[in-house]
């Protein structure tokens, strides 16, 4: 009797399979949630409810009712309830229901969760309220995940176009910092959203700060093709309204000019610099020396580069800057002592200036030193596949053919450096000039095979010279993964990886994503863009593609048939899992991709491996290590579990994944120096050896401690 005031019932045929068919419906829910015991308990409270209704007759949840009864539960049971009534035949959309579900989650910064019930309302025809859009903003700028800052501006582009609504002072502020707040470099992109936001203060009426015109300047003064107009009319706004320009405005205003050639405004901005009671930053008078090398003043940048070594002591930038200006001016004395003193400074890395003073070497056809300076270069330098590229033209241009494919043949077998587009071209030019037709032909079904442009005067006399044999160019081959791909995308996907699924059109991509701030992600972006270069939607060009810090931390192979394989194993419905046959697929090569994009050593020189699965699959895992004597425990923490390898048994397992990893990383993860990411340092509280976790000898059981957020 006391839930009967908390029910809406609907009166309907009291026929026992209607009511069997709802109990059921609702077991089924309970017994196949995702959550662990300890959530699976805060959704019992359901069923005496629901049963009692059931039995006299079908049911609705009015809103009202429904949030009183879980007052005190928690947002994710809140969620699971409500999208099990959605499921249901009785289900009718509640705005307020929604809404209220929605803020709740949303406070608690859980931005997906919040997205899809916000979704839900959006596709009812309605428009969310005020509240729900600052909320999920909020939840979106919050998190460091990269996509995160783009979804947050479109729901707040949606925000005043769909809801014509004005959003706080403070939600404009903050969305704008959030934009301005990385490299420039990264952020210049951000400037049509940035200047839509200042339109949005100007329109509201709002104050603007003086970061606000700052942090505009900031963003124009990045961009490839400066807007001189608009960066003096809001200069001159901030005058207007007495903001005094501050440092930095004077810092954006100069590297604009230095875009521009523009040495007039320059000097007027430095010396505005140099009278302030500040002291000029770096970066000031690396734009002026930029200004002077664009209008071909080299001498008039080592004077800038010699009064900063006087005032604020050079940096590795400086020196960067001031061998390039040389180096384009070929001033080859100049440039040989500034690379001298560069060296003997012990600043690293170097190899920008070693690759300024080898391109200038080539410019002037002086071979001897282009391969001295490439020896020198190694002998303090990491590998580096735009010097290997540099000194094989120069070899190849010289007709040195025998060193050269030595050269081409040590880039392909070392995964530190590889080969390219510009690489594969480079050989070929030499084959086809000394006349080694067949080696050329290789090359160029290698090319194909990669899906690397072959340049067009090449592919002219490559079809005239096989056209006299009778051979037919090979245009494309057709596309199939390798069994290294293979291996490195099963070891991918269950470090985290996903595959994107579109129903509709039934295709299947792979989503590479890698950590930022990452200096193992980062080396392994570019093995991994490599690996898979025939399979991206997108390539970067060839210039960038020597440049590793130019691939994107996210890129996506095209939509093939080849991947539903995987998807249905790794991401059946959209859902992580373990595949049946994982323990059959665990080779060294494997688990290495695996450490390399979704592991990490701890202090204690632990080895943990992240996997984001279903608990029910977590016992599958644990057996296959088993099966391979490798001992493992599981532990489930925030939102992923993690696999551990402790003490012996992590010594075990790096001297079976150690011949694949990748070299430039050996060193620091074999010794665990790159610090953790943010998702990961909360690792250290994690206690391997507590009975209530998960071991290889044990059966699963999970932890009632843990947070109730599986996936």
């Amino acid at each position: 009797m006391a839930h009967r005031r908390y029910i809406d019932c609907i009166s309907v045929d009291n026929a026992s399979d209607r009511r069997r068919m709802q109990r059921n419906e609702l077991n089924q829910c309970y017994e196949n949630s995702n959550e662990p015991t300890a959530e699976k308990k805060t959704l019992h409270w359901m069923k005496p409810l629901c049963h009692q209704a059931i039995n006299k007759s079908s049911f609705l949840f009015s809103s009202r009712v429904y949030l009183k009864e879980i007052k005190g539960k928690t947002n994710q049971t809140r969620k699971q309830v409500y999208k099990w009534m959605m499921l249901q035949h009785w289900f009718r959309f509640d705005f307020a229901l929604a809404t209220k579900l929605a803020d709740y989650i949303g406070k608690e910064r859980k931005y997906l969760k919040c997205r899809e019930i916000f979704d839900d309302i959006i596709n009812q025809g309605l428009v969310p309220k005020e509240s729900t859009f600052h909320i999920l903003i909020v939840a979106y700028l919050s998190s460091s995940a990269s996509s995160c800052l783009q979804e947050a501006c479109i729901i707040y582009n949606q925000m005043i176009h769909l809801g014509s609504y004005k959003p706080r002072l403070s939600l404009h502020n903050y969305l704008f910092r959030a934009l301005v707040s990385k490299a420039g470099s990264s952020c210049k992109h951000h400037l049509k959203q940035a200047e839509f936001i200042f339109h949005n203060l100007t329109t509201c009426g709002l104050k603007i700060h003086n970061d606000i015109y700052g942090g505009l300047i900031w963003l124009h003064s990045y961009q490839d093709d400066i807007d001189k107009e608009r960066i003096l009319s809001l200069r001159a706004e901030m005058e207007a309204v007495g903001i005094e320009e501050s440092l930095d405005v004077l810092v954006s205003v100069l590297r604009a000019c230095a875009k521009e050639g523009d040495v007039a405004e320059a000097e007027r901005t430095w010396i505005k610099i140099i009278s302030s009671n500040n002291k000029p930053p770096a970066q000031a008078f690396l734009c002026l020396m930029d200004v002077y090398s664009r209008v071909g003043k080299p001498m008039k940048c080592l004077e800038i580069f010699r009064v900063m070594q006087e005032r604020i002591s050079s940096n590795v930038v400086s020196y960067y800057k001031v061998v390039e200006v040389l180096c384009k001016a070929q001033e080859i004395e100049l440039a040989e002592s500034l690379m001298i003193e560069f060296i003997n400074s012990g600043m690293k890395p170097l190899m920008p200036s070693f690759i300024a003073m080898m391109n200038m070497y080539a410019n002037l056809s002086l071979h001897d030193k282009v391969e001295s300076t490439f020896f020198w270069c190694l002998e303090t330098c990491c590998p580096n596949r735009n010097v290997y590229n540099l000194y094989l033209n120069s070899l190849v241009q010289t007709e040195n053919l025998a060193k050269a494919e030595q050269i081409f043949n040590q880039m392909f077998t070392d995964e530190a450096i590889g080969v390219n587009t510009r690489s594969c071209n480079t050989i070929l030019r030499g084959y086809l000039a000394c006349g080694q037709y067949a080696k050329a032909k290789q090359i160029y079904n290698f090319m194909c095979e990669k899906k690397y442009e072959t340049e067009s005067s090449l592919m002219e006399k490559l079809e005239s010279i096989l056209s006299l044999s009778q051979e037919e160019v090979q245009k494309s081959i057709s596309l199939k993964l390798s069994k290294e791909q293979r291996e490195i995308l099963i070891g991918l996907l269950l470090g985290g990886l996903r595959v994107k699924i579109d129903e509709e059109k039934k295709s299947y991509a792979v989503h590479f994503v890698f950590r930022e701030n990452s200096n193992t992600h980062s080396f392994l972006k570019r093995h991994i863009y490599n690996q898979f270069h025939e399979w991206l939607a997108d390539k970067l060009p060839v210039d960038d593609n020597d440049r590793g810090n130019d691939i994107p931390c996210e890129f996506m192979t095209i939509s093939h048939s080849y991947f539903k394989f995987y998807a249905d194993q790794f991401w059946p419905q959209g859902i992580p899992s373990i595949p049946n046959l994982i323990h059959r697929w665990l080779t060294p090569r494997i688990l290495a991709y695996w450490y390399m994009y979704g592991g990490y050593r701890t202090s204690s020189r632990d080895i943990l491996l992240k996997l984001q699965s279903r608990k029910e699959d977590v016992p599958r895992i644990a057996k296959a290590f088993k099966a391979k004597s490798l001992n493992s425990r599981i532990k489930w923490k925030g939102r992923v579990f993690w696999v551990g390898f402790l003490g012996s048994h992590a010594t075990e397992f790096w001297k079976l994944i150690e011949p694949f990893i990748l070299s430039d990383l050996k060193a620091s993860l074999e010794a665990g120096i790159e610090s953790p990411s943010k998702g990961v340092s909360r690792l250290k509280n994690i206690n391997f050896s507590s009975d209530s976790d998960t071991d290889g000898n044990t059966s699963y059981h999970s932890n009632d401690n843990c947070p109730p957020n599986l996936l």
